[in-house]
């Protein structure tokens, strides 16, 4: 049914754009089309292009606001000890990313369906949050209580594996998320410990 008479962007817009988010990562950005989005949202087809000229510039959207809303939550006092500002980073790095599987899942599988020009805003965006571990990193480094050859392959490193978190956690399981967020730390401060073995 098309949009009904009052009805509001702020309304129908979150709609499609949630509509969008949850088919994206169930099926890909290549297998669903701006029918079932209309389909999902409960309007017309033609009524979406009211809230987005196209597909392409929804999947931008929705990963732009992923990486918009992860910089901004991220916080970092640099004149804490490194060791204590690489731990916040862990913990939020999980927590965050959990509580967002499906744009997380958007963000990670679906850079490849971007136009070049897209392509260059998202990768310019997740550099900006990588730039902040490597910080972190860096100056652990300077202070020699991390030992690094490489901060900006540690980084990634880093950063790779606290997001695989989301492919195999599960509220309710064996572990609580405090449980993984604990874990993960231990791994991440051995990896980059300047600590000589026990």
């Amino acid at each position: 049914m098309a949009r009904t008479a009052g009805s509001h962007s702020d309304i129908t817009g979150p709609k499609v754009r949630d509509a969008a988010l949850t088919l994206f990562a169930r099926h890909g950005f290549a297998a669903v089309s701006m029918r079932q989005i209309a389909r999902e949202v409960g309007v017309q087809v033609g009524a979406l292009y009211n809230y987005t000229p196209d597909k392409q510039t929804l999947l931008f959207d929705l990963m732009q606001s992923h990486m918009d809303a992860l910089l901004e939550a991220f916080s970092d006092d640099p004149a804490m000890p490194p060791r204590d500002r690489l731990h916040n980073f862990v913990r939020f790095h999980i927590r965050f990313h959990h509580d967002r599987p499906d744009a997380v899942f958007i963000a990670y599988m679906e850079l490849r369906n971007l136009t070049p020009e897209n392509f260059t805003n998202i990768e310019a965006l997740r550099k900006r949050y990588e730039d902040k571990l490597e910080a972190i990193l860096r100056a652990g480094v300077s202070s020699g209580v991390f030992d690094v050859a490489d901060t900006k392959i540690a980084t990634l490193a880093v950063i790779a594996m606290l997001t695989g978190v989301n492919t195999w956690f599960r509220s309710g399981g064996r572990l609580s998320l405090q449980d993984v967020e604990d874990q993960y730390w231990q791994m991440v401060r051995k990896a980059v410990s300047a600590e000589s073995p026990a």
